[in-house]
């Protein structure tokens, strides 16, 4: 499990391949100089709520992987992790599509 740290103050876990797809999104939306928010359900350990942040470049961004080997990107998710973060609600963590037939 990879971590994402913004801004010091908060820290949540993914798994390294959402993580990977987050982290083109955000970083593609980051470099155009756009903020957005990010929302996502809290682990049950943590409340079982939700959080969101005000992601902007600005603000300090890292990305902490477990694992060492990249993963390949799925484009489906990406194009769909992309709509959601330019909708107004923001980006949200929707479930990785399956094979194309």
């Amino acid at each position: 499990m990879g971590k994402m740290i913004y801004d010091a103050d908060v820290t949540v876990t993914f798994d390294d391949r959402v993580l990977a797809h987050l982290q083109h999104v955000i970083g593609s939306k980051l470099r155009r100089g756009e903020g957005f928010y990010f929302g996502w359900k809290d682990d049950p350990r943590a409340g079982d709520g939700r959080t969101t942040i005000w992601l902007h470049p600005a603000m300090s961004l890292r990305f902490k992987y477990a694992g060492s080997v990249p993963v390949d990107l799925n484009r489906s998710w990406l194009e769909a992790l992309a709509v959601s973060a330019d909708s107004t609600h923001g980006l949200v963590l929707v479930p990785e599509p399956g094979p194309r037939v």
